[in-house]
């Protein structure tokens, strides 16, 4: 079964960066979409960004020219590059990948704060 682990997160000043990872345990070059979707507390799940296997890339207005989600099928990882962070991107990033399933990782926590 495929897992993803996802790595990076911590806690960064309003207009910082941070590069999330998320690793998969099995090669993704056939995943045809992966994503990084995030939850605020008391919020729902929300998409943030998805790449498909041609690199076709799709943002949530939020976040589009600050973040960036990239794949490299070598590595069997997906990054979520973000910048210009601001309070309201604080919450708990996942990783997704839909293959016949959907799968998530365990969630990184990102905490934007002065």
């Amino acid at each position: 079964q495929l897992q993803l682990v996802e790595s990076g997160g911590g806690l960064v000043r309003p207009g910082g960066s941070l590069r999330l990872s998320c690793a998969a345990s099995e090669n993704i070059s056939g995943i045809y979409i992966m994503g990084w979707y995030r939850q605020a507390p008391a919020k729902g799940r929300d998409m943030v960004a998805t790449i498909t296997t041609g690199g076709s890339t799709n943002y949530a207005d939020s976040v589009k020219g600050r973040f960036t989600i990239s794949r490299d099928n070598a590595k069997n990882t997906v990054y979520l590059q973000m910048n210009s962070l601001k309070p309201e991107d604080a919450a708990v990033y996942y990783c997704s990948a839909v293959t016949t399933s959907v799968y998530w990782g365990q969630g990184t926590q990102v905490t934007v704060s002065s």
